[in-house]
């Protein structure tokens, strides 16, 4: 007796920012997409193979911000991309600029804030 029931498909669905990660990719290069995001052509190997450790929350912000147009309100600078938060908050603190002081005490309770 022959089972004719079909097998069941996998429909694997990517996410939408990891699909424009892989278009813009493919439009330019793994380097000039990683320049656009601010990190390294291998790194975006990494992530798109799946093999990436760091820290896939902060590759996720910087392709909505960079490459999807997301964006976030800072209460200092007002509207700005996702990723240029991301850098942001990644930058250090210096004194003798009075926008970067103001972000340093600003990011410190703002809801964008990563952890």
């Amino acid at each position: 007796m022959t089972n004719t029931a079909a097998a069941p498909t996998e429909t694997t669905t990517e996410p939408d920012w990891l699909a424009a990660l892989r278009l813009e990719c493919q439009r330019t290069s793994q380097a000039r997409a990683g320049a656009r995001l601010g990190v390294s052509g291998s790194t975006v190997n990494q992530v798109l193979k799946g093999s990436y450790r760091g820290d896939m929350t902060r590759v996720k912000g910087l392709v909505e911000g960079a490459l999807m147009d997301a964006t976030v309100a800072c209460p200092v600078l007002g509207e700005l991309p996702r990723n240029r938060c991301l850098e942001n908050q990644r930058r250090p603190f210096e004194a003798t600029n009075p926008t970067r002081v103001a972000l340093y005490h600003a990011c410190k309770t703002c809801p964008n804030r990563r952890a």
